[in-house]
């Protein structure tokens, strides 16, 4: 990679790290949000009893430790940038008792892994934050065994990610921060359809898919709604730490007002859209 994708992934690497507190915090509920999502990807992989497959961009363990739970003559590597993530991921696979499964710090540009060592592989929501696309799904296809299947979930368009958009925008129409360059790393960066379809197609993947998964990210309140994301979504606490402290009290008391007017006293339950992409070597 160039010296311009390595500082990108170093610097993800350290924000993953910084908020993998945050992370560690609020698992059960994010668990609970993306659980269609993990689940329409397991579906897409045909998994068999003794396959060995590789989680990339696992994170605190989904869907990486639920795959090591229906394989069990199998193995799962759940692989991340960052080791505070996967230390979580270790501690919930003890939790669980699950045995047959293995952390890897690693990049997915970089896979140290030997060619056709895989029957399967999924990324759950990292894709969209690789340096290089096209570089990171080749990896994926170089360790992948011929006949395996690989599987990545990606957020949809803004407008159907209201859990996203509610602070999101919010904070984009109240200070002027430079957008990012076309292609840059961030959350609606895979969000066209067709898009990672294509990127498979021309890594060399066949019998391609793409499946709309729908999911609600159910809270307390406005309230809780702004301490999660505060406390796990890296974009947004770095825009706000250049904001005035008036400013930030702005931004919170918009961002409790449109939830407010959207669901009144009744739970938060905030939409959520990605696309599932599947294909096989």
């Amino acid at each position: 990679m160039d010296q311009q994708l390595v500082e990108i992934r170093e610097k993800q690497r350290e924000s993953w790290n910084k908020f993998s507190s945050g992370w560690k915090k609020w698992d059960d509920l994010v668990i609970q949000f993306l659980h269609p999502m993990g689940e329409e990807i397991i579906q897409q992989l045909h998994l068999k009893a003794t396959d060995t497959v590789l989680d990339i961009a696992g994170g605190t363990g989904e869907p990486g430790l639920t795959i090591a739970s229906k394989i069990s003559s199998g193995k799962v590597i759940i692989t991340d940038l960052a080791e505070d993530m996967l230390t979580i991921a270790a501690e919930n696979a003890a939790k669980k008792k699950i045995k047959n499964v293995e952390t890897q710090i690693c990049d997915v540009c970089e896979l140290p892994f030997d060619d056709n060592s895989f029957d399967a592989i999924s990324c759950r929501f990292g894709f969209m934050f690789f340096p290089d696309l096209l570089l990171a799904t080749k990896e994926m296809v170089r360790v992948l065994k011929p006949g395996g299947r690989v599987a990545v979930s990606v957020w949809g368009v803004a407008q159907k990610n209201f859990w996203v958009t509610a602070i999101g925008g919010t904070i984009n129409q109240n200070m002027q921060l430079t957008p990012p360059p076309p292609g840059a790393p961030g959350m609606f960066r895979c969000a066209e359809s067709g898009m990672i379809q294509n990127l498979f197609e021309k890594a060399g993947l066949k019998n391609t898919s793409e499946k709309e998964v729908i999911s609600k990210l159910d809270l307390e309140s406005a309230e809780v709604y702004w301490e999660m994301m505060t406390d796990v979504a890296a974009p947004f606490v770095a825009a706000l730490s250049k904001a005035e402290d008036e400013m930030k009290e702005k931004i919170k008391q918009e961002v409790f007002q449109k939830i407010n007017e959207k669901f009144g006293n009744s739970t938060v339950s905030l939409d959520g859209s990605a696309l599932v992409i599947a294909g096989e070597k």
